[in-house]
């Protein structure tokens, strides 16, 4: 017979008497990369599919070459919306003024210009409804939700209505992306393939 050995149960699973807080997952010895934070719970990402990498790098590129100055591009990033919410976007567009140095862990909701989320199995309901909400709320004016549907990528652009908080869709975008915010942007969305 043999005895299967049981790792020990990581401490950093165990949440404080109140919940965690943003700047947990700062200080949390361990934690896997990529976790975010979604009302004061930790949220481990699972392995991405290849539609999911492709897409992000695809618009990661593009978004890279027509940003102007004053724009930046950045991917595994969280933005700190409030004490318990630190998600982090698939990709991000913030003001380079919102950069503030290289130790630099996650951004201000005023410093984000735009935020994607592409929509994998197991991020669905969080990418599609939870995540939206706490975007909207925290003011962040630009959102692009990216499914992959009958084998093609659909991008669902949002934008912010302030006096309700919450996104208007204005656009569902299948081959090409053209749009003039937050910056003048020209997506082939039909080169995924090559990414």
């Amino acid at each position: 017979m043999t005895l299967m050995s049981v790792e020990p149960f990581p401490t950093w699973l165990v949440p404080p008497h109140k919940g965690f807080v943003a700047e947990d997952l700062d200080r949390l010895p361990g934690l896997p990369p990529h976790t975010e934070m979604i009302d004061g719970s930790l949220v481990l990402v699972t392995p991405q599919a290849l539609f999911h990498m492709s897409m992000i790098s695809l618009l990661e590129y593009a978004l890279r070459t027509a940003a102007s100055a004053e724009f930046r591009v950045r991917r595994e990033m969280t933005v700190t919306l409030a004490p318990r919410q630190r998600p982090e976007p698939d990709l991000m567009i913030t003001r380079a003024t919102g950069d503030r140095g290289f130790d630099q862990t996650d951004y201000r909701p005023e410093d984000v210009a735009l935020v994607i989320e592409v929509v994998s199995p197991e991020s669905r309901e969080r990418d599609k409804n939870r995540k939206p909400s706490l975007y909207a709320e925290a003011g962040i004016l630009h959102f692009w939700l990216v499914e992959k549907i009958e084998g093609k990528a659909a991008v669902s652009v949002y934008e912010l209505v302030p006096d309700t908080q919450a996104y208007k869709l204005t656009g569902t975008y299948h081959d090409r992306l053209e749009l003039t915010m937050p910056f003048p942007i020209d997506i082939d969305l039909t080169k995924i393939d090559r990414f």
